[in-house]
């Protein structure tokens, strides 16, 4: 089965050396909120292109941290330091990407620093979940060459207010090289999405809605507007049914106080694949 990122891969690899590294001086690396799709991501150039021409426009961070909607648990937890079994969390999908690798380097280090960016809250350290899908899966598209060390810290609750009050910790992990990532989608409707839609990309309202209310949002840096989205957001419940691929977005927003722009925009499968960088 050949896929969008076959293609890709090769010329990727052949790129990603030529980025510039982030070095101390440097200013803080933004923080970013992914809509971070599943293995069909690996089957659209187009949303290929633009993850890996994001990447380019940043400098190579030193480590990155990322909170994704698959990983919800508390206490708060970290990822194994050393590669691991990647979290192959999907089904129905082509036996392929069920043996796909994403090995980056040791992270203990980088866990030191999480750690201690978060003093006084108890971090479980696992010693063997590796990267599900809301993490490997963008990632692999954007550093391919999975030569920086990656954690990935749990989602521990769904409520705005606190998620912020996370990201506000680990603000200081930018400032030596980390990129801190938030990964979700931005709408998130799959029980309503029919064959049909999916098949000719048609947009639902409510998705479209939700989008354009979280854009004016985000454009006015709202955080109380967008803190309320289970009563204000036009769309729901549909656009969001369970809340885990909006609530990342917090972390972000918590972990970057200013400059909200859209990196990528448009649709997929009628979702929106709305994604930010927050200086």
């Amino acid at each position: 089965m050949e896929i969008a990122f076959d293609e890709f891969l090769p010329e990727a690899l052949a790129r990603e050396p030529k980025r510039r590294p982030w070095r101390d001086g440097d200013p803080p690396l933004p923080a970013l909120y992914i809509s971070h799709g599943a293995p069909p991501l690996f089957e659209d150039r187009a949303w290929i292109d633009e993850l890996s021409a994001w990447a380019d426009r940043l400098p190579a961070p030193r480590a990155i941290l990322i909170v994704s909607a698959h990983w919800e648990t508390a206490p708060l937890s970290l990822s194994a330091v050393s590669p691991a079994e990647l979290v192959y969390d999907f089904g129905g999908f082509d036996p392929r990407y069920y043996r796909m690798r994403y090995d980056t380097p040791d992270a203990t280090a980088l866990a030191r620093d999480v750690v201690a960016s978060l003093s006084g809250i108890d971090v479980h350290q696992h010693a063997s979940r590796g990267l599900d899908h809301g993490a490997w899966v963008p990632l692999k598209v954007m550093y391919p060459a999975g030569d920086i060390p990656v954690l990935q810290l749990s989602l521990p609750t769904a409520d705005p207010a606190h998620l912020m009050r996370l990201g506000r910790r680990l603000r200081s992990l930018r400032e030596h090289g980390v990129l801190v990532i938030g990964s979700g989608f931005m709408t998130h409707g799959l029980p309503f999405l029919t064959p049909d839609m999916v098949r000719t990309g048609t947009v639902p309202g409510w998705s479209r809605e939700f989008d354009a209310w979280a854009d004016e949002a985000l454009a006015r840096g709202d955080l109380d507007e967008l803190s309320a989205f289970r009563d204000h957001a036009p769309g729901m419940p549909y656009a969001h049914p369970s809340v885990e691929h909006f609530t990342p977005l917090f972390v972000t927003l918590g972990a970057a106080t200013a400059d909200i722009t859209t990196a990528i925009d448009g649709f997929f499968w009628g979702l929106s694949k709305r994604s930010l960088q927050v200086a």
